[in-house]
């Protein structure tokens, strides 16, 4: 390892790696966040100057805005872009103290009586977009905002008085789940890999497994080029690959799938790595009301996409994959 000065260098990736290509995209393409995520996570860099970079983000009142979650555009605070902030500070191990107490106050003063959060503030609205906020309805808009967010807040042991209203939400919403979306499933295992009572987190597990294999929510892994499904993303109907639903090897949903399933699922991922280092954006689903979120602002896709691609190489790393070696053919 070179060092500098007395303090050590982070090794460097291999040319024509998968990571040395990857950093080439974002810091050609990414906006200083995810240029401070991407060298925090994979080039030594420090977790402050990620928290940094996030700040510049967050509102009077604990809430994050201006365009945080790339799909919601404009200053305003609103859930979704807090969900984010969580999930940045959570991979940074900076989720706890005066940064998590702030966001407890905004989502509390943003819930509703029992504890969910909303798709989006109370009579928010996009700035500038000319429409109303993505139309979900209110159960699947507190399903899909709140279980995520309690999740990562019990994972890095916050408490707070609103954590005991929403999580009692993000229970009766899991176990009384009959027929769930993918996209709810995986808010729901979300929950379920970091609430406090695991007994009751696996058998509630154990119950959506079966349900998301009976109802057929988990996509074939596309064969040949030409294929619906973005490597990060979901299929048109909305599927998700096995990696959608276990981040990690250590989520419970890890073993709603077999080995080769995700081994497939993982080699199908890794090979999504397009020509200039990138992941794709990931396509909508045609029978969700949002399929037009990233259309209406074209700065969109160039601001999701080094967010997929830094989460990509987070699973696949997770999951034992080597992303330091040239690409095959390189």
């Amino acid at each position: 390892m070179a060092e500098t000065g007395g303090s050590p260098l982070p090794p460097q990736p291999r040319a024509g790696s998968a990571l040395s290509r990857a950093e080439r995209f974002v810091r050609l393409t990414a906006r200083v966040l995810e240029q401070r995520r991407f060298a925090h996570h994979f080039l030594g860099g420090g977790a402050e100057t990620v928290d940094t970079a996030l700040a510049a983000y967050r509102n009077e009142g604990g809430g994050y805005g201006h365009g945080l979650d790339p799909g919601l555009r404009g200053p305003a605070s609103r859930p979704p872009h807090a969900g984010h902030a969580l999930r940045v500070l959570d991979s940074i191990g900076l989720c706890g103290g005066q940064r998590a107490e702030r966001l407890c106050r905004y989502l509390a003063s943003v819930s509703t009586s029992d504890g969910a959060l909303p798709a989006a503030g109370p009579g928010d609205r996009p700035h500038g977009a000319g429409r109303a906020a993505p139309a979900v309805g209110e159960q699947s808009g507190g399903l899909l905002a709140t279980e995520p967010a309690v999740g990562l807040l019990h994972r890095n042991e916050v408490w707070h008085a609103w954590l005991f209203r929403a999580t009692d939400f993000c229970w009766q919403a899991v176990e009384s789940l009959e027929r769930p979306r993918p996209d709810e499933a995986e808010a729901a295992v979300a929950f379920l890999d970091a609430v406090p009572d695991r007994r009751r987190a696996e058998a509630a597990a154990g119950r959506l497994g079966r349900l998301v294999r009976a109802q057929r929510l988990v996509a074939r892994v596309p064969e040949g080029p030409q294929h619906p499904l973005g490597a990060y993303g979901t299929a048109q109907d909305g599927l998700r690959l096995p990696y959608h639903y276990a981040r990690t090897p250590r989520s419970l949903a890890r073993a709603w799938f077999t080995d080769e399933e995700v081994s497939r699922a993982l080699d199908f991922l890794e090979g999504g790595q397009q020509e200039d280092g990138g992941w794709p954006f990931p396509p909508r689903s045609p029978a969700r009301e949002d399929r037009s979120r990233g259309q209406w602002s074209p700065g969109v896709v160039l601001e999701v996409r080094p967010i997929v691609t830094v989460e990509a190489l987070r699973t696949l790393r997770a999951y034992g994959r080597p992303l330091g070696r040239p690409a095959p053919g390189d």
